[in-house]
């Protein structure tokens, strides 16, 4: 009985650690949290460039490796959350789930790789990414910065899914730079006939890039244009997107209390 509320405070006190490393302020969590962040970014970049990897003697090495530090995240942070179903209700929990099982079962889904590049998106919504633009006053940016990597993302998942289905299909695809080459010229639907996607699915997934391209070009655009606005939660109705010299929210008419940025 001793060694079992042993394990239970040990376990109780690993979870409260990481808990604070991954969500606390204080100085050596923000460390940890850049570290993490760090790690993370190289996986990404190896995700990236796992096509033109793939024959290289020392790729299943760094493929296991990779494994192997995404199942500690994974691990970890189910310890530091508090709620462990709601956790695992989370799209980017599953997405980091179905991308870890890419990695220790390769033989059975390996045409499903692609998905790895969806580790940047489940990235972007956590406030790792951001924390250095809110910290120095650029949280206006983070809205723009999330529709650069929706549509990178985006473009990287399609250019896996043509290389992956497509290759051997006589369609102009002859490696991944063509399968990136077609993603692009469709997404801007400059379309210069030069590859063609053959059959009834090429023109389907001609159509969903085409359509989804260009929403992701639209809220690009939309979010880079539009009017300024400073990120300042209305302390009544919640809304937090207001004009920087604004008094009243224009949503309630609450009262506003918006600091200077001091330029």
């Amino acid at each position: 009985m001793a060694a079992t509320d042993d394990d239970t405070r040990w376990l109780s006190s690993l979870r409260k650690r990481l808990r604070l490393a991954y969500h606390g302020h204080s100085a050596a969590a923000r460390r940890f949290q850049v570290g993490v962040l760090v790690i993370d970014l190289a996986i990404i970049g190896f995700f990236i460039m796992t096509p033109l990897l793939r024959d290289h003697p020392s790729f299943l090495w760094f493929d296991i490796g990779i494994a192997l530090l995404l199942t500690g995240d994974v691990v970890a942070r189910a310890l530091a959350s508090s709620d462990l179903p709601r956790w695992l209700r989370q799209p980017t929990t599953l997405v980091d789930l179905v991308i870890l099982a890419t990695l220790l079962m390769p033989w059975w889904f390996a045409n499903l790789g692609f998905l790895r590049i969806l580790r940047l998106w489940t990235l972007s919504r956590t406030g790792f990414l951001w924390l250095p633009l809110r910290k120095r006053g650029y949280a206006q940016w983070e809205e723009t910065g999330r529709a650069i990597i929706n549509l990178l993302v985006f473009l990287f998942v399609v250019t896996g899914f043509v290389y992956t289905v497509f290759l051997s299909e006589g369609s102009g695809i002859e490696g991944y730079v063509d399968a990136l080459y077609y993603t692009v010229t469709s997404v801007t639907t400059t379309g210069y006939g030069d590859i063609v996607l053959p059959g009834t699915w090429g023109k389907l997934t001609a159509i969903i890039v085409m359509i989804v391209g260009i929403s992701l070009f639209v809220r690009l655009a939309q979010a880079i244009f539009r009017p300024n606005k400073v990120f300042f939660p209305c302390p009544q109705c919640g809304l937090n997107r207001h004009e920087p010299d604004a008094v009243h929210c224009k949503a309630c008419g609450h009262i506003l209390n918006i600091p200077d940025s001091g330029e």
